[in-house]
Formats: C-alpha cells, sequence, structure tokens
C-alpha cells in the first residue's frame, strides 16, 4: 500500500494545537510527541501492526505498544517492521519528504527526545523543513528552530497490509 502523505499532513495541521479525544493525551507523563506523530503516521498508512508488545497500535491508553507514544520503540519498529503497518527508513535529510518524521536527540546520551512531524520539506534543510509537534504544540515551525544534538530522519517508504 502506498502511504498518504497529504492525509498525515492534513492531520498534524488540524490537530498541532488541539487533541483528538479518541487518544489519551500524554502531555503531563512524558510527553506527546510519538502518541502525536503516531497519529499522523496513521492517518497517512490506515492501518496498524497488532502484534502484541513489538507491533504499533493503539486501542485506549492501558492497549497500546510502546512503538505507539516511545520516541525509540518507534525508530525500531518502523525500520524493523516487515508486517502490517508503516516501514521506514533513515535517510538523509536532503530525502525527507511531507509526512516523514524527525526524531531529535537533545542530551548527549544515544536516545532520542522527540518526534515532530514534517508538513513541508522546503529545500530539505533544517532551515526550509517545517514540522509540527506536540509537547510544545508546534505548527510550521522551522527544525532549525530546536536546539537538537542528534537528528534521525525516517522516511517512510511502504505500508503493509493487514
Amino acid at each position: 500500500m502506498i502511504y498518504n502523505r497529504e492525509r498525515a499532513v492534513a492531520y498534524a495541521k488540524e490537530w498541532a494545537y488541539r487533541r483528538n479525544p479518541a487518544y489519551f493525551d500524554f502531555s503531563r507523563i512524558g510527553g506527546d510527541c510519538t502518541n502525536f506523530a503516531s497519529q499522523c503516521i496513521f492517518a497517512g498508512s490506515g492501518v496498524m501492526n497488532y502484534t502484541p508488545l513489538y507491533g504499533w497500535y493503539y486501542i485506549n491508553v492501558n492497549n497500546r505498544t510502546p512503538s505507539w507514544t516511545g520516541v525509540n520503540e518507534l525508530y525500531r519498529f518502523l525500520v524493523n517492521n516487515r508486517g502490517a503497518g508503516p516501514q521506514g527508513r533513515v535517510v538523509p535529510l536532503s530525502q525527507i519528504e511531507n509526512g516523514d518524521v524527525i526524531q531529535l536527540r537533545f542530551d548527549s546520551d544515544e536516545d532520542f527526545d522527540h518526534t515532530p512531524v514534517v508538513v513541508e520539506r522546503g529545500l530539505g534543510t533544517p532551515d526550509t523543513i517545517l514540522v509540527a509537534a506536540h509537547s510544545n504544540d508546534s505548527d510550521c515551525r522551522q527544525l532549525s528552530s530546536y536546539r537538537y544534538r542528534g537528528i534521525r530522519p525516517i522516511h517512510i517508504y511502504n505500508v503493509g497490509e493487514a
């Protein structure tokens, strides 16, 4: 299946400053950025992976996988998934497209901390890529406005069928 980038971006723009009541708001318990990114990816893919523990799905706050809300867990799911749901790979920033995600690391440790969604790729540079995100809610925010120490652009290249 083809990833619908327009639907992912439209969802990001609609919900960047609000919360979809169909999903729990994790802002006060660790952050809502990857939950929001997963919602955007789901809007563009339309397929969840219901594999217990290692899949990617959200039924409710108590019935979801770690990859739905965890930055590093989402990365591991996307790059390793060969089944149902979105499939991704790390690419150079210049190859990022609308509807993809870019994970940011703010500290010097190995874990990444934030998952904004690309809403406008511009020229594929930090000054021209615009993102939407939750936790510090934003839409059309320049990627270069973040003070990050590491960057992990993830391109969604396929959607495996359920």
